[in-house]
């Protein structure tokens, strides 16, 4: 599939996948909207992405900032990639209503409702979403994680579900899983668990936008479903 001159949507771009993500989006010709909350991070982000590519200040847990993104795209979007994301820690005990749904409207509210306010759109292109999950969607819970690893797998179902939905009109759907990547939200998770990473231990942001961008390219008589992602060397 040829992407340049699409149109694509990148979420949680300021910043760590989703930055590295919409770079590489613009580096092989799209149009790129880059939204996030942190505005001198995403300027940044997308003075990296060329002239074709732009910031948008939004937060994809509001409703009227949704419906400002879709806006942006134009009539068609090609390309949704939900790469913004929340991390909490907690034991099931201690967490309130408040940092449940805190963390719920980020990893799984707020992708899907902005998926739901792009449809038209995305179904006018025929084109792709990506959900940014993590491999904790995929793993055991341990202490600490019900709340981010429910809000993943949560995540990766609805993802199934809109897959159905959608895929006779056209639309493919990617549920990516990536282990441990050299990010900040990651520096914060190390840091929770009291233990850093060895040089080379993670993976580079740029890794997983690779992958992605080998599956966006696919013909468009085949789509990869979900794709799981791990470093090479433990930590």
């Amino acid at each position: 599939m040829v992407l340049a001159g699409q149109v694509a949507i990148v979420t949680g771009a300021g910043s760590g996948i989703g930055r590295a993500i919409a770079s590489a989006l613009a580096q092989r010709g799209l149009r790129v909207v880059l939204v996030g909350r942190d505005g001198a991070k995403l300027r940044d982000a997308a003075a990296g992405c060329g002239p074709h590519s732009v910031p948008l200040i939004a937060d994809v847990t509001d409703a009227g900032d949704r419906a400002r993104i879709a806006a942006a795209a134009g009539e068609c979007l090609d390309v949704l990639v939900h790469s913004a994301g929340a991390y909490a820690r907690g034991p099931v005990a201690t967490l309130d209503a408040a940092a449940w749904q805190e963390l719920e409207a980020v990893n799984l509210h707020g992708p899907l409702l902005l998926t739901s306010a792009c449809l038209k759109q995305l179904r006018a292109a025929r084109g792709q979403v990506a959900f940014i999950n993590s491999s904790a969607a995929l793993q055991q819970a341990g202490v600490g994680m019900a709340a981010y690893a429910a809000s993943k797998a949560a995540l990766r179902a609805a993802a199934d579900a809109l897959r159905a939905e959608v895929n006779e009109a056209g639309v493919r759907v990617l549920s990516l899983f990536p282990g441990r990547t050299d990010t900040p939200m990651q520096a914060a998770i190390l840091r929770a668990e009291g233990r850093g990473a060895a040089p080379g231990t993670l993976m580079a942001p740029e890794d997983v936008a690779a992958m992605l961008l080998a599956a966006l390219s696919l013909p468009a008589t085949a789509e990869v479903t979900e794709i799981v992602m791990r470093p090479m060397r433990k930590l």
